[in-house]
């Protein structure tokens, strides 16, 4: 393969390392009959509320936010409660509860000042049961990794955190299917079946904290979705606790089950809002044998989408993953993270990955496909690895894009679904819609499912600047039949904006779901649905 790379400094350009010293070379359950039964009505005089308050109402609503909703405050009787059930696991002093308040771009903070941390499921029944039936609050909380405000309270509700709950339940290592409880961390999941020879289907910058129960609920897609699909075809089962507190047991361990209606799938990318997961059955494909990372530049994004376009051909069935970030991404690399550009300065950079089970045959696949988009003039420039700790590095140019963004400035995050050939004019055009407004506009993303990332940063927080972004950026993606929210989720920051994606007929039947699932609206209020309902 080194021999394809010399004729690119015939072509164009010479390859480069990554750096001298680390060569990058190219080497009480409910079953689902149930589910159609009526919320079952707690004794009247079970709990006894307390006129005593905990709390201070808040003054005003923190930005973007509704006022506060007229759920109950938090008694002396309700913590007493709580530290029965959840001895040495109910959260109360300020410090500890303070960072499950903040979320993790640090733009929305909640007051909550009870941090419950349940390690089963029956003890997140009893929780929400006793809060349904006293009217609290509650803010289901993963990993806290969330960038658009939905994991953390608005106000004063009840955090309830699944990071107790990390054990793994099951794995058949004939089928490949995984059954865990919600707060195993995807990483963790991650070793634990590359022990195995298999691997999770999706993979995520912020796999050392997210959960697998936060990933499902926010139906996050990241790096592997080219691949493997999305988790509405890799999750086989659910267990969720619903508001009143019954245990919803669709945990099942089936590829194929086609009696009544798949309720697990109202779940995954519901946000929280709908019921708590506490178990997740999934379907996990074998470790590859072969891996391979490729780090190309292009002139043009047209450039670009022509290498797509190859690589799918050529490379079909071992092509994992297809990400592009431009020249801004690299420049916040280099000067925030230090890392160096691993090839020549190009306007945009692209990271395939391969995957297969024969070296041989991936390394030739990948030669062919080399040598056309060289000969094709597509690629100026690129660098291949084939060992672990070099594919690291070339993914980290991706992965830190992120972390690099958060040491240029305050950040706007949009999160784009776009027809792929579109996917970079967003960018261009809101640079020129800006102007010099903003520090850096920025794009990069997953082009083999035709999502962007725009990030846009400036100084510090600037109203101004927010309103001439917004509603721009969703009027600009309303155009092309977009969505406002490819994989983050709508959140409390993005609620209202729904109707750019959706018609009022479908905002209006989830809030109908919303209302049959938890009529008093306890789980994860604010989020996901608007707060004016057409």
């Amino acid at each position: 393969m080194a021999g394809i790379f010399q004729r690119t400094v015939r072509l164009r350009a010479a390859v480069r390392h990554l750096c001298p010293h680390s060569t990058l070379t190219c080497a009480a359950r409910l079953s689902p009959a149930d589910f159609h039964s009526p919320f079952l009505a707690c004794s009247s005089g079970q709990f006894v509320a307390s006129t005593r308050k905990l709390h201070v109402e808040p003054k005003s609503s923190p930005a973007g936010a509704p006022e506060r909703l007229p759920f109950s405050k938090v008694t002396d009787e309700d913590l007493a409660y709580f530290r029965k059930i959840l001895p040495g696991r109910t959260i109360t002093d300020p410090d500890l509860v303070e960072s499950s308040n903040v979320d993790w771009l640090k733009t929305v903070k909640g007051s909550s000042e009870v941090l419950l941390r349940p390690q089963t499921t029956e003890e997140v029944s009893q929780i929400l049961r006793y809060c349904y039936n006293r009217n609290l609050a509650v803010n289901p909380q993963g990993g806290n990794t969330g960038l658009v405000g939905g994991s953390v309270p608005v106000y004063d509700e009840i955090i309830l955190s699944t990071s107790l709950m990390n054990n793994i339940l099951t794995f058949d290592n004939i089928s490949g299917i995984l059954t865990c409880q919600a707060g195993c961390v995807l990483e963790n999941l991650s070793l634990y079946l590359e022990e195995r020879d298999y691997i999770m289907p999706l993979d995520l910058g912020a796999k050392g904290s997210c959960q697998i129960g936060g990933n499902v609920a926010t139906n996050a897609g990241g790096l592997r979705l080219l691949r493997y699909g999305s988790l509405h075809g890799t999750v086989l089962g659910l267990e969720v606790v619903l508001a009143d507190g019954r245990v919803l047991d669709c945990l099942a361990t089936l590829r194929k089950d086609n009696t009544g209606y798949d309720l697990k799938q109202l779940f995954i990318g519901s946000e929280g809002t709908l019921g708590v997961i506490t178990a997740v059955s999934i379907l996990c494909p074998r470790k590859p044998k072969s891996t391979n990372v490729v780090f190309l530049g292009c002139e043009t994004f047209e450039e670009l989408l022509k290498t797509f376009q190859l690589c799918r051909g050529m490379l079909g069935e071992i092509l994992s993953a297809f990400e592009f970030l431009d020249s801004e991404c690299m420049r916040l690399l280099n000067t925030h993270l230090k890392l160096p550009n691993p090839i020549s300065d190009c306007p945009f950079y692209i990271v395939i990955e391969t995957s297969g089970s024969d070296p041989d045959h991936d390394s030739q696949k990948l030669d062919n496909f080399l040598e056309e988009a060289i000969a094709s003039t597509f690629v100026t420039d690129g660098t291949v690895a084939t060992e672990e700790s070099k594919i690291k590095a070339l993914w980290s140019m991706r992965e830190r894009v992120t972390e690099a963004l958060t040491h240029d400035g305050f950040t706007y995050k949009y999160d784009i679904s776009l027809p792929v050939e579109r996917i970079y004019q967003l960018v261009t055009d809101m640079r020129q819609h800006l102007g010099d407004r903003a520090k850096s506009v920025v794009g990069y993303g997953h082009v083999g499912d035709g999502n962007l990332h725009l990030n846009i940063t400036s100084p510090a927080k600037d109203p101004a600047l927010l309103a001439a972004i917004e509603p721009f950026v969703y009027e600009w993606t309303a155009s092309c039949q977009g969505s406002i929210s490819a994989e983050h989720g709508l959140g409390l920051k993005k609620r209202n904006y729904i109707y750019y994606s959706k018609p009022s007929q479908a905002v209006a039947l989830m809030g109908n779901i919303k209302a049959m699932l938890d009529p008093k609206g306890i789980l994860n209020p604010y989020k996901t649905l608007p707060d004016n309902l057409k």
